[in-house]
């Protein structure tokens, strides 16, 4: 009798050309060894590199339902892949990784053995390493998250590490009334997961910057960019809570 996918997992993919393959490996060869029942979701948004070359070239290799991709015909963000992957998934629990593995997937069991033990939400919380172009982004994440606590209230450590993992019935619910698409998803639906009552979990993960690749980060604009979203969040929430009181 064929297993029930127990997990799915969503790989979205933006200009990953350059580590595609061996971190597409690294992922499954984890997965495969702890004997998970898993499904893969890429979701290629629309890449400017050969990524969607190469990810059919994948799965072409694997003729297997549990391996499927989404194409998106423009570029939509992270955020909307994630939850575009989300509501594809069969699974009863999803999560999403970088495919760029700057997380290693050795965590994803951790993080799945969590969600089976009744949380709702299971999110990385980022140790960086004491390179220089760590300790950069390790103090940008920390003042960021500094700022997150201070506007929104929340005690949350980490709402913006790419590897999250969910119940899926318990966050579909909450993904609906996320409006970010990009990377302001990741805290607005920790933040949202969060005033809607769910279970959130942190496990310590380490962060392991690769230089070898080229990065879709761009720090000033991105940080820019985030506060003003940030901002428009507060008062959307401060809105919404105005009115529950008339």
């Amino acid at each position: 009798m064929k297993k029930k996918i127990e997990l799915s997992l969503i790989l979205p993919c933006y200009n990953e050309a350059e580590h595609f393959l061996k971190s597409s490996q690294l992922i499954l060869d984890v997965l495969r060894k702890n004997r998970i029942a898993f499904e893969l979701i890429f979701v290629e948004d629309a890449s400017q590199d050969s990524t969607k070359l190469l990810v059919i070239e994948f799965l072409k290799r694997r003729t297997d339902k549990k391996y499927r991709v989404l194409f998106h015909k423009k570029n939509t963000g992270r955020g909307k892949s994630v939850a575009d992957g989300i509501q594809e998934a069969s699974g009863a629990f999803v999560g999403f990784m970088d495919i760029d593995c700057e997380v290693n997937p050795n965590y994803i069991p951790e993080f799945l053995a969590q969600l089976k033990s009744g949380s709702d939400v299971v999110c990385a919380e980022r140790h960086y390493q004491t390179t220089t172009g760590g300790l950069i982004r390790a103090l940008a994440s920390k003042l960021y998250q500094q700022l997150v606590k201070t506007v929104l209230t929340t005690s949350l450590p980490d709402t913006e590490a790419g590897f999250k993992f969910f119940n899926r019935k318990r966050i579909l619910p909450v993904l609906s009334r996320v409006h970010d698409t990009g990377w302001f998803w990741d805290t607005e639906i920790m933040i949202r997961s969060e005033l809607a009552g769910l279970k959130i979990a942190f496990i310590p993960v380490q962060f392991k910057r690769r230089i070898d690749k080229t990065s879709t980060v761009r720090l000033i604009p991105d940080t820019l960019n985030y506060f003003i979203k940030l901002f428009s969040l507060w008062l959307n929430l401060r809105g919404n809570s105005l009115l529950k009181k008339i």
